[in-house]
């Protein structure tokens, strides 16, 4: 598993881009770099989820946690164009009702305006 962050030019908002499996091993990976630039930075995020291309229970809370504890400081997550199979996890599971889902960055920036 991979994370890069990046910044969403004219905004305060960063763009973090995961690219492989939020399995067990992927998701120890980048716990704690997820969580430094998530829920320790107190700012609303885009998770990039284009190239994950599956997630288990432990990637999932991985996203619950730290989207509840940004929430707790009045901030937002948004996840961004999750393929069929995340995507699909990610709904039976209940997430996207926690987390937003979007379908590109233009509607990922509306949902984080209000």
């Amino acid at each position: 598993m991979q994370i890069r962050i990046e910044s969403i030019e004219g905004t305060s908002i960063s763009r973090i881009v995961l690219t492989g499996r939020l399995d067990i091993a992927g998701t120890q990976e980048v716990d704690l770099k997820f969580a430094a630039n998530t829920a320790a930075q107190r700012k609303s995020v885009i998770i990039d989820m284009t190239a994950v291309d599956f997630i288990a229970s432990i990637g999932v809370r991985l996203l619950i946690t730290n989207a509840k504890a940004l929430s707790a400081h009045k901030a937002k997550m948004v996840l961004l164009n999750p393929q069929e199979l995340v995507a699909g996890v990610l709904k039976t599971s209940g997430v996207d009702t926690i987390i937003p889902i979007a379908p590109d960055l233009e509607t990922a920036l509306k949902i984080i305006s209000g």
